[in-house]
């Protein structure tokens, strides 16, 4: 099973990953954080499936029908042709965005007289236990979850045991949680098809793209769509847990839930569509998790509804990804201490006293939680932390933090021009020194870069984002010497590395996704267009026949490793395509 066969579908409630075999390998419900119902991703023998497919086992083509995420696969058998169509409903009825925790598959024969095999084997979670199986007339319940999980189908109940038949007529199939299937099957999953294409392609419509990689860009944007917990408002970084980051390196980590810093890049991505009610909901979560830490002791990240139960474990009996584990859920990151994520979170709230568009979101409540994030980042600048990357060694100042302080003080200083003026000279002054700091701490003119940590020597990828959070004038030489430097060294085939360093797993040897990405935002930033559009023109090719991106890739293979799809990727891409695309004005 590689990623890039991997077809993701979902409503923003959850998700699912469907391979070209037709099994729906990976489906946690009812929400992005619980525990896997379909999960042969993670144990090809024991994990539980859905499949329908060719009966030979055969893989079909797959693509998205129009700017959707609505998927399609087809089929070519040996006696004639058959498509399936999957997808999780979305769309807005009564004012309100309608998404039930639904999995709908629809089989349509095209030609011939082709044969399809069906077979629906959920597990209990991480357990693995096969749930009790009761039939009724027209649908099939599996008894043992939190709520019901029902399988409704208008297909012969003796065929949906993995038995081969006939195909003849247009097929429909309802996996539901909670609340059942009363309406007649057939109007209500055309009816549903209908909607959700609708919904989506007109959510197309409205998103800003550049004149330049629109097909990347529109399937990134729906991609990362499905990454937000509309619940809660919190938007998760990847819909997988344990996929390793390279073979054998034994670096798989559950990617589940909400980083605060990763939330950030994604509504700054989708201020660029155009899209703005996911910050609306995300200042919400936010504001929810401030509430509980008057002292604002933030984890980096938390669950999908703000909690932050999330102690790792390994589970023994699951041989993970191609067998290649360990499968960990929970996250020890929670307990680390980041200091960038205060800047992030800055950032992230900024443009509601910015911009216009967003008065009526201006309240006193989201000032306040807005000016003790600032100084709780100015008070930390400097000081040792875990960094960006997470690193599971002992903490020390990390560059990239303190330039997130030195962000965070510098945009509240500009807020405060606007809204409070008594304000403005303690956040200019505290930008001033924290950049002092960072130029006199993290500058070596021996790797004539700035380094990835106070008085270091090693490079790190994370800081061409100088250039885009304008640190230094695009002009000052040290910025220049900066990308070229993280660009010659820890470049791989045209792909970015993290970093070189062993971090107690080894030293990384996969291209992580968004640093390629950051350096076209970079190279664009400081006007070296022709250079970034080079090399977005290269990375482009990182991305699986369905325009999905992982976490890493493997440069000489292009095999992606790392969890799937992963938001931060699908961020990275947009930004950098946006930055390296001429304006419209430039081309109609």
């Amino acid at each position: 099973m590689h990623l890039e066969d991997l077809g993701l579908i979902g409503n923003c409630q959850f998700s699912a990953l469907i391979a070209r075999t037709g099994d729906v390998v990976w489906c946690c419900l009812p929400r992005f954080d619980a525990e896997p119902v379909f999960s042969t991703l993670l144990d090809e023998t024991h994990g539980g499936y859905y499949t329908i497919g060719a009966p030979e086992g055969t893989a079909g083509e797959q693509r998205y029908m129009g700017n959707s995420n609505v998927l399609e696969t087809t089929f070519q058998t040996t006696t004639g042709t058959f498509r399936v169509i999957d997808f999780a409903p979305r769309y807005t009825q009564f004012e309100r965005t309608f998404r039930p925790t639904q999995l709908i598959r629809i089989i349509d024969p095209i030609d011939g007289a082709p044969s399809v095999n069906v077979s629906c084997q959920p597990r209990l979670g991480w357990s693995k236990l096969t749930p009790q199986v009761i039939q009724g007339s027209n649908h099939v319940q599996f008894l043992g979850y939190t709520s019901p999980l029902r399988l409704t189908t208008d297909i012969p109940l003796s065929y949906v045991n993995g038995q081969a038949f006939l195909l003849t007529k247009r097929h429909y199939l309802v996996l539901s949680w909670g609340e059942p299937v009363a309406q007649p099957l057939v109007g209500l999953c055309e009816n549903y098809l209908h909607e959700t294409l609708r919904y989506w392609q007109r959510w197309v419509k409205h998103c800003n793209i550049p004149p330049m990689f629109q097909s990347e860009v529109i399937r990134s944007a729906l991609a990362l769509k499905l990454h937000c917990f509309e619940d809660t408002g919190a938007i998760i970084a990847s819909m997988t847990t344990s996929i390793p980051e390279s073979p054998g390196s034994g670096r798989t980590w559950d990617y589940r839930y909400c980083w605060l810093r990763d939330a950030y890049y994604a509504l700054e991505a989708f201020r660029m569509l155009g899209h703005f009610e996911e910050r609306e909901q995300f200042t919400r979560y936010l504001l929810n998790i401030a509430s509980a830490h008057p002292e604002l002791h933030l984890a980096p990240l938390y669950r999908v509804d703000g909690t932050s139960d999330l102690e790792e474990h390994i589970l023994a009996d699951w041989p993970g990804y191609g067998g290649d584990g360990p499968v960990r859920i929970g996250n020890a990151a929670a307990q680390q201490i980041q200091h960038d994520i205060f800047g992030e979170m800055v950032l992230a709230l900024a443009p509601i006293f910015l911009d216009e568009r967003f008065r009526a979101e201006r309240t006193p409540e989201t000032f306040k939680l807005l000016e003790r994030l600032a100084r709780k980042a100015i008070a930390v600048a400097g000081t040792p932390d875990a960094g960006i990357w997470e690193y599971r060694s002992t903490p020390t100042p990390q560059t990239f933090s303190s330039l997130m302080s030195w962000a965070a003080a510098s945009r509240m200083a500009t807020i405060a021009e606007r809204n409070t003026p008594a304000l403005v000279d303690e956040f200019r002054q505290a930008a001033e020194h924290i950049r002092g700091q960072i130029i006199a701490q993290a500058w070596n003119p021996d790797i004539g870069a700035f380094a990835s940590t106070y008085a270091g020597k090693s490079l790190d990828a994370a800081l061409l984002e100088m250039a885009n959070l304008r640190f230094l004038p695009p002009t000052d030489p040290r910025l220049h010497s900066t990308i070229d430097a993280i660009r010659a060294h820890l470049s791989q085939n045209g792909w970015l590395l993290r970093y070189r360093e062993d971090d107690g797993f080894g030293t990384p040897n996969m291209a992580f996704l968004i640093c390629s990405y950051w350096l076209v935002e970079a190279l664009a930033t400081v006007g070296r267009l022709a250079e970034a559009r080079d090399v977005m023109s290269h990375i482009r090719t990182a991305c699986s026949p369905l325009g999905l991106i992982s976490e890493d890739c493997d440069t000489t293979t292009r095999r992606l490793w790392g969890n799937f799809p992963q938001a931060y990727s699908h961020v990275g891409l947009i930004h950098a395509a946006f930055a390296s695309s001429p304006s419209w004005a430039e081309v109609l």
